[in-house]
């Protein structure tokens, strides 16, 4: 379909160039501002060298085009940006089905005691071991799990707490700031 020395269009942008090399179902072109870049056949027009426009938008294959619009693109995600010092922070799922196999015959209460007392030991093991943040993922639910958490991680002197990172975590966790002492 393309051919070395081919004037082509590029779809969906404001660029045009000459055809370089054709390799399977992708072309590389130059642009006119002298890139070089490569594209799939569908994501390319050829243009004429006929200075008349409206040739060559005649010649478009009207169906055809529309019939690529409707192939959905892959969605690109917002990648968290990290500091080149920064290290990752454990995370810690306090839901219970992380936490024990078979929930059957606990009681709520055994539950939210075995998520607090989860949480607690890994408080004071961060303490321990000098680890200066900690994130615990409980989910959004009806806020009790939350709300038993900040009552505990208020409870130390030496730690600061706030809403984890929404793009990563949504409304279901905290980040948990331990101060370091020196000693």
């Amino acid at each position: 379909m393309f051919n070395k020395g081919d004037k082509v269009s590029v779809l969906d942008e404001a660029m045009n160039g000459v055809v370089l090399s054709v390799k399977d179902k992708q072309v590389t072109i130059e642009t006119e501002d002298g890139f070089v870049m490569t594209f799939f056949v569908n994501e390319l027009l050829k243009i004429n060298d006929s200075s008349n426009l409206m040739d060559s938008i005649r010649r478009i294959n009207v169906d055809e085009i529309s019939k690529e619009k409707e192939i959905p693109k892959p969605r690109s995600f917002v990648k968290e940006r990290k500091d080149k010092h920064e290290i990752s922070a454990p995370e810690f799922d306090l839901h219970i089905e992380k936490l024990v196999p078979n929930k059957r015959g606990m009681s709520n209460y055994d539950i939210l005691t075995l998520q607090t007392e989860t949480a607690k030991r890994h408080i004071e093991f961060a303490i321990r071991n000098r680890i200066p943040k900690i994130v615990f993922i409980h989910g959004v639910g009806e806020g009790i799990l939350k709300a038993e958490l900040d009552f505990l991680l208020g409870r130390y002197d030496n730690i600061a707490f706030q809403e984890g990172n929404y793009q990563k975590y949504g409304q279901g966790a905290t980040e948990v700031f331990i101060k370091q002492s020196t000693k």
